[in-house]
């Protein structure tokens, strides 16, 4: 059973910060790219930014300079580093890891696995 569990959401004012942390859990071998996603009620989801398992990174437009995604490999963590926040920033943000881990018992295979998703509020 693995799987990502997100934390680190929640109600801030704009110009705060928020850090969001993606912990995959079970059998895991290798942690391949990892990223972020959000989706606003009624909308459509949009990448955040990623991350690859050399470091290497991408991020939005709208988020690139406020937004930092980092890991850490011997805890099979990703974050996300929130400053500047705006309310447009509002939305349930989604951890996306590509990973290679237990399928069945004995058995390892590739797996794209999406976090339970964390509200994050920026109010004015």
């Amino acid at each position: 059973q693995v799987q990502l569990v997100e934390s680190g959401g929640g109600l801030v004012q704009a110009g705060g910060s928020l850090r969001l942390s993606c912990a995959a859990s079970g059998r895991i071998a290798t942690i391949n790219n990892m990223g972020w996603f959000r989706q606003a009620p009624g909308k459509q989801r949009e990448l955040v930014a990623a991350i690859t398992s050399g470091g290497s990174t991408n991020y939005a437009d709208s988020v690139k300079d406020r937004f930092t995604i980092s890991r850490d490999n011997a805890k099979n963590t990703v974050y996300l580093q929130m400053d500047s926040l705006k309310p447009e920033d509002t939305a349930v943000y989604y951890c996306y890891g590509n990973l290679v881990g237990a399928t069945t018992p004995g058995k390892y295979g590739n797996l794209e696995l999406w976090g339970q998703g964390t509200l994050v509020t920026v109010s004015s």
